[in-house]
């Protein structure tokens, strides 16, 4: 189970509210049950879907120029405390919300160094950025789904 948390912090460094959104519907469906915690917002009936749409927004998002690098000190914050949140959900399950909280923060660290570096690479070799960024996409919306499923 904290390997999952890990491994969602990975996907916030991806795509931040991908993490929060996998997060919220794996609350939703009560794997793990957040009632009485301070996580149980992610439980709530309109917070998956709200920020499942966040999540296609932050696709779009990316695709445009004038976005900022997810380097940039906002951005990686955003990141690194989405990880946190979603990270302390799947360690929840666990009955370990802290060790979560710590390990998708590490993962938002690598998840966001590791990705920038990976999808710059795929986009030199491919000579465009767009169909690295949705090679992107679609590896954090896999690893997401992976990680609620095996809840």
């Amino acid at each position: 189970m904290l390997l999952g948390a890990l491994l969602i912090g990975i996907v916030a460094g991806l795509r931040t509210m991908t993490a929060l959104a996998a997060a919220a519907w794996a609350a939703t469906l009560q794997h793990p049950n957040l009632e009485g915690t301070w996580l149980a917002i992610l439980g709530w009936r309109f917070t998956a879907p709200i920020l499942t749409l966040l999540a296609f927004g932050e696709f779009v998002a990316d695709q445009l120029p004038s976005t900022p690098g997810r380097k940039v000190p906002v951005q990686f914050g955003a990141r690194i405390v989405s990880g946190a949140i979603s990270g302390a959900v799947i360690g929840h399950a666990a009955h370990s919300w802290g060790a979560g909280l710590a390990l998708g923060a590490v993962g938002a660290v690598i998840g966001t160094i590791g990705g920038a570096a990976a999808r710059s690479w795929l986009a030199t070799r491919l000579g465009k950025d767009r169909p690295a960024a949705l090679v992107e996409d679609g590896i954090a919306v896999a690893l997401a789904a992976a990680i609620v499923l095996s809840l």
